[in-house]
């Protein structure tokens, strides 16, 4: 799209970019020998999607029902939902795995028995465990509930115990490649002694799934791991050149928004650029949170992102970006400029079309 033809925030991606974060994570899986079941979440796009099958992938995650039918209708037939699987869409569920090979997660026995008694339609399992994100799961180290959970989804005939799924999301609550190599270590430790569980209670096969772009980035040796869900990385974002996931370069996505005031006595630009374009997720910047930084462009590709320019208040429609003189003396009313949303997961999902 020409700079011309902008009139609103509009996605930017960097589709060389792209590609090229998509074909290091697939070249990395390969390499450590994994399945790669990439997350789609972040960019929930078809086209996109092909730029994946052009790696190869062939598997998918997803964190919904509808995101999955997205998909099994433009051509995905091999789609695990990372997400506790919502009882109120069975019955759409079961006409979804009728067509596609389906994996779900589950981490009560409830929701084991409503999968007996209302689908009918053969199904691969995943067990979630909390390897020490604290959301969804079953604790690591509630080993009986977790066997218990094993057995009853043994017995279910349509219902295939495929292993045990986290997602270590505290990666996105430490800095550095150590610390986010810690993270990895310490969440597939925890995986493993699970599974040793499993295997001296009689169960032939347990897989370990896991996946968070973070630990995905920095570690490469996955050995000890049979799959892994990166997300993420497709687009990167502020978020994850500040955790250490990236490198500025490597982020592949920005927002292009118009500047509708600009305010010398503040050092401030106000931009068509809100809540609903960027969302309120937000970094911490030197003390202080905010929600995206311009960036200086080079077409569709970021030369540098401009820590010294942040965007420091968000409502549903304005945004606020703090500016150095270098950049208040440049700008007039009309122009665009690029932000670097904190959360491209986020950004996208608002500003998708």
């Amino acid at each position: 799209m020409k700079e011309n033809d902008i009139q609103r925030p509009t996605l930017i991606i960097n589709e060389e970019q792209a590609r090229a974060n998509i074909k290091r994570m697939a070249d990395k899986a390969r390499n450590a020998g994994v399945r790669f079941r990439p997350h789609f979440k972040t960019h929930q796009s078809a086209l996109v999607g092909q730029w994946f099958k052009d790696q190869g992938v062939s598997s998918i995650t997803v964190s919904s029902y509808s995101m999955a039918a997205y998909f099994a209708d433009h051509g995905w037939n091999d789609i695990t939902i990372a997400f506790p699987i919502n009882l109120r869409e069975l019955d759409a569920i079961q006409e979804l795995a009728s067509r596609i090979e389906l994996g779900v997660l589950v981490d009560s026995s409830a929701t084991v028995s409503a999968l007996e008694k209302q689908i009918s339609r053969p199904m691969r399992v995943w067990l979630k465990i909390d390897t020490g994100y604290g959301r969804s799961g079953v604790h690591w180290d509630q080993t009986e509930q977790i066997i218990q959970l094993a057995r009853q989804l043994n017995e279910v005939s349509h219902l295939t115990f495929r292993g045990l799924l986290t997602h270590a999301g505290h990666s996105y609550h430490v800095r550095g490649s150590e610390a986010i190599q810690a993270v990895y270590r310490e969440s597939t430790q925890r995986l493993q002694s699970v599974r040793t569980v499993l295997l001296d209670e009689g169960f032939r096969t347990v897989e370990l799934s896991t996946g968070d772009t973070p630990c995905c980035s920095v570690v490469y040796d996955f050995a000890d791991v049979d799959e892994i869900r990166p997300g993420n990385f497709v687009y990167y974002d502020l978020m994850q050149t500040q955790i250490g996931s990236c490198s500025d370069g490597q982020v592949a996505v920005t927002v292009a928004c118009p500047v509708v005031g600009i305010h010398p006595d503040r050092s401030e630009i106000i931009i068509y650029g809100g809540g609903v374009h960027l969302s309120k997720d937000s970094v911490e910047l030197e003390g202080h949170r905010v929600y995206g930084c311009l960036a200086e462009m080079d077409g569709n590709a970021i030369i540098t992102i401009r820590r010294d320019a942040p965007v420091t208040g968000l409502s549903q429609e304005h945004g606020v970006i703090h500016v150095p003189s270098d950049i208040l003396n440049s700008l007039q009313v009309g122009d665009l400029v690029y932000i670097v949303p904190a959360h491209s997961c986020m950004a996208v999902n608002c500003l998708r079309r």
